[in-house]
């Protein structure tokens, strides 16, 4: 069993599993399923082929699987027959096998991943509550900036609060670490990677009618989440979506101090932080320089890249202060 969700990890997630392999095996085994545990869950949230009600209804089965409130085989053939990505197809075919996987581990692991999967499927629930009439000719926006913050938090914020809870827990139980901060940090962590994403993938979302840009904000500069369709609009919405370019890398700076405060000696699980925050920094430059409206081209970080980042940190690791000016802000101090 173990063999077919590590290689269902490795075919859904091409960044994660790079990071998950490097992880000490006293914490991968939970963390790889909880990712694909919530990539099932988002995998049934997204199915839009199928109507909203249908999917509240099976998410819903799935997480009270999850949290343990209900036995019986899951049956999502209908929901596998309409994904194209023939990973998306196996993580619902494989949906028992990643539930019969939560047995093996340990009693307070499973506390943690229940815990952080109750979070996540809150969010994609509210997700599909809030965009069920949402269409590329109805789009629908965020009401505020608190709104976009609680949803940062609940699919991705919380996932710093698991990860920290259980590294702490199997890893460094006894290290002298101010946890409040630490906790702190960690959700920040998590949302800077969630805001990096909804700024890379706003023109792909405003065609299914979502908008994680606040309408509050938008009506601020004088535009309407419609707007946002017309990429000759990008001068008027530029000031405003660099200032969430500087927000998301405000929360990777957390995530560097988060990444930086753990003991020395964790190296696997130093590396493991620290690559998702110095890809999210690449993707912020990135997209400083391109028009967010333009969906003809998708800003990404390439596998040579990411391969370059991952050798760099592995190098420049034994000497701390170059291991700390890899990220932007620190350079001022090299």
């Amino acid at each position: 069993m173990q063999r077919t969700l590590d290689d269902l990890l490795r075919q859904t997630s091409r960044s994660f599993y790079l990071t998950l392999r490097i992880l000490p095996g006293r914490v991968r085994p939970a963390i790889g399923l909880a990712y694909l545990l919530a990539r099932t869950t988002d995998t049934v949230a997204d199915t839009n082929l199928v109507s909203v009600d249908q999917r509240l209804a099976a998410l819903r089965r799935l997480r009270a699987r999850i949290l343990g409130e209900q036995d019986g085989v899951l049956d999502f053939g209908e929901l596998a027959r309409h994904q194209g990505s023939p990973a998306e197809r196996r993580l619902l075919v494989l949906c028992q096998e990643s539930l019969s996987a939560l047995r093996t581990l340990a009693p307070d692991a499973v506390q943690l991943v229940r815990a952080v999967l109750a979070t996540i499927t809150s969010g994609q629930e509210l997700d599909l509550r809030r965009f069920a009439q949402a269409s590329g000719e109805n789009i629908v926006a965020l009401p505020t900036d608190a709104d976009l913050d609680d949803y940062t938090y609940r699919v991705a914020g919380c996932v710093g609060e698991f990860w920290t809870k259980l590294c702490r827990a199997h890893l460094f139980p006894n290290a002298n670490l101010n946890d409040a901060h630490l906790l702190a940090d960690g959700v920040r962590f998590g949302k800077g990677l969630q805001l990096v994403n909804i700024l890379r993938d706003l023109p792909a979302d405003l065609r299914q009618g979502r908008c994680y840009l606040p309408a509050d904000r938008l009506a601020g500069v004088g535009l309407t989440p419609a707007d946002l369709l017309r990429p000759v609009n990008e001068p008027r919405l530029r000031p405003l979506y660099h200032a969430y370019l500087a927000l998301a890398l405000a929360h990777l700076a957390a995530g560097w101090a988060y990444t930086n405060s753990l003991p020395w000696g964790q190296v696997r699980v130093r590396l493991a932080c620290a690559w998702p925050i110095l890809i999210g920094v690449k993707t912020v430059e990135r997209l400083r320089t391109a028009n967010p409206l333009d969906g003809t081209q998708r800003v990404k970080v390439s596998r040579t890249e990411v391969r370059r980042i991952m050798l760099r940190s592995l190098w420049l690791y034994p000497c701390r202060a170059a291991w700390k000016c890899q990220f932007p802000a620190g350079k001022t101090e090299c």
